[in-house]
């Protein structure tokens, strides 16, 4: 394998709020320059919402390789899941989930319908449907934590999600289906301890050391909860009263908490690296909380954090990720140069096809 992973023409994908904007999240230039510092040929493809002019600058870049790091496209916040199958479709390899594995890991209740049938524990939930009837997995104890099905980064989550009657769950929900125009998810709030397993592979699998998020400095009056500010705020007390800590827990405790992450990564399909959250109660029970296909590979992230207490420098975690990557496609055939990819056959002009004038 090693053979092809010398000099690599790879493009490195991430999303930009607005067209050729440079403002890139910080994690960008830190995966390029790891990637540069392995021998490879670095490129920043960064994407806002025109799809021609995405499919001319790749197929432009023309990489061995794209690392992917797209978490939206265009103003919706579910473009990861169209944008990955794009550079599917253009025959591109590429590192971490693919499209179906976005999806499922994106709508949190399928998420739970996937790991109920695997057996594997998560809060009891409800769902509050924009189009469909209530959905219910059994009685629920208040309080619950109200959250939108598909948003991702914590956004529709501040401390008003954590509700204690129904009128103020109604209340939630009803923002959440007009103001982010999502499904709302109820789940029981598991008071407890919040912890992260990040997970690195494929068929063989690296389960890291669990992170726990500290909330010793968390306001008193908080539920301690990840919200938006917590997460990115930097200003807010909820930021600064947080912090991800290597999680000193009993070796028993450890492995139980490693098991249940590795049979959630499996069961949601996750491709090259992960994390899975989750939360230990008082009474030792573990839940899943959510699973993260390609989480977020900032150097004081989690995933890292967890790679170093295991070893594993942020150089070696991407060259592993690349790695892991080229691997899945070592036995696939070589991509197609086939003229349906890269030109239109001359039977069928542009303004003839009824798709594309509806298109246009």
């Amino acid at each position: 394998m090693h053979s092809h992973l010398g000099n690599m023409k790879i493009t490195v994908l991430t999303y930009v709020e607005e067209e050729n904007s440079e403002e890139h999240d910080e994690v960008v230039p830190q995966v390029s320059d790891a990637l540069r510092e392995l021998g490879h040929d670095v490129s920043v493809l960064a994407v806002h919402g025109d799809v021609e002019q995405f499919i001319r600058d790749l197929r432009e870049q023309d990489p061995d390789l794209v690392f992917n790091m797209m978490e939206s496209f265009g103003d919706t916040y579910f473009g990861d899941v169209p944008a990955v199958g794009l550079v599917d479709l253009l025959e591109f390899r590429r590192t971490g989930g693919g499209p179906g594995e976005f999806y499922i890991t994106g709508d949190k209740a399928l998420t739970k319908k996937i790991l109920a049938y695997e057996k594997i524990p998560y809060p009891r939930f409800a769902l509050f449907s924009k189009t469909a009837d209530f959905e219910t997995g059994g009685n629920l104890r208040m309080p619950l934590f109200v959250k939108p099905v598909r948003m991702d980064a914590s956004l529709g989550i501040d401390s008003g999600s954590l509700v204690h009657d129904a009128k103020s769950l109604m209340k939630r929900v009803s923002e959440i289906h007009d103001e982010l125009n999502d499904d709302a998810l109820a789940e029981e709030f598991i008071e407890g301890r919040e912890l992260y397993v990040g997970i690195i592979g494929n068929e063989q699998l690296t389960v890291l050391p669990p992170i726990e998020m500290d909330f010793t400095g968390f306001p008193d009056n908080k539920p301690r909860i990840c919200d938006a500010k917590a997460k990115w705020d930097k200003n807010s007390p909820e930021y600064r009263g947080t912090k991800s800590v290597i999680a000193d827990i009993p070796d028993e405790l450890r492995a139980r908490l490693q098991k249940t992450s590795l049979e959630a990564y499996r069961a949601l399909r996750v491709r090259d690296y992960g994390r899975v959250d989750l939360r230990l109660a008082p009474d030792g029970e573990i839940y899943v909380i959510e699973v993260n296909a390609s989480c977020y590979l900032e150097k004081t992230s989690e995933l890292a954090m967890a790679a170093k207490a295991a070893g594993i420098e942020y150089l070696d975690l991407i060259k592993k990720i690349v790695e892991l990557a080229v691997a899945r496609y070592e036995n696939r055939p070589p991509r197609s140069r086939s003229p349906k990819l890269t030109a239109r056959s001359p039977r069928t002009p542009r303004d003839s096809s009824p798709k594309q004038s509806r298109a246009s």
